[in-house]
């Protein structure tokens, strides 16, 4: 807990001024969406929360890719989009900016589906690509006041995810080879870029949503 309470100060000290943006960064399964939901619910109505995955392709745009296999990889989401978003978030003005939603319950984004009053100081954004440098997605990193890295025992990691596979429907041996196959080879993508991080955090117990 004293952990989490000095992240809440530290999301509060950036929430303390002109609007600023906070990135959330980890592979599959290391907890960002959580904390991130966290951080979020203690500043109240100083934070609000733009996850990446708002900007996955829609599923009939992965199928005529080729990538609905892979959706989760870097090159299943829109990340010009998500570019832009993060700009409008950034620049003045006295308009509510909305942004997407992904529904798990559809597996699909809704567009418009989260508003990012004017007033609002802090953005907490979270997704697994915030630190890559290669293009597009290295104007995401100029784009934040901090980012975060969650790091997470591998274990413990590969767990959580191999449930959440089998909580949204797939057989225990089709989610485990899914954690341990196409969601690796992101997350060793995603564990390369951690230098590009401000801090790295390790909690030593995890947090409930």
């Amino acid at each position: 807990m004293a952990q989490f309470a000095a992240l809440v100060a530290r999301a509060r000290a950036l929430a303390d001024g002109p609007r600023r943006l906070l990135g959330i960064v980890g592979p599959p399964g290391a907890g960002k969406s959580t904390l991130a939901a966290r951080i979020v619910a203690e500043l109240g109505p100083q934070a609000v929360l733009v996850p990446m995955d708002g900007f996955h392709l829609a599923e009939a745009e992965l199928r005529r890719l080729g990538r609905h296999a892979r959706k989760g990889a870097i090159d299943t989401f829109d990340a010009d989009g998500y570019v832009a978003l993060l700009r409008r978030l950034r620049g003045p003005g006295a308009e509510t900016v909305y942004a997407p939603e992904f529904r798990r319950e559809i597996e699909e984004p809704v567009a418009g589906a989260i508003p990012v009053p004017a007033s609002v100081p802090l953005v907490v954004t979270e997704g697994n690509y915030l630190l890559v440098p290669e293009h597009p997605w290295g104007r995401v990193r100029e784009l934040l006041d901090e980012a975060w890295y969650l790091d997470v025992d591998e274990g413990l990691r590969l767990r959580r995810l191999t449930a959440r596979h089998i909580a949204y429907g797939r057989e225990p041996a089709a989610a485990a080879a899914r954690a341990r196959g196409v969601d690796q080879v992101n997350a060793e993508l995603i564990a390369a870029t951690a230098p590009r991080c401000d801090l790295v955090v390790r909690l030593d117990a995890p947090l409930t949503a």
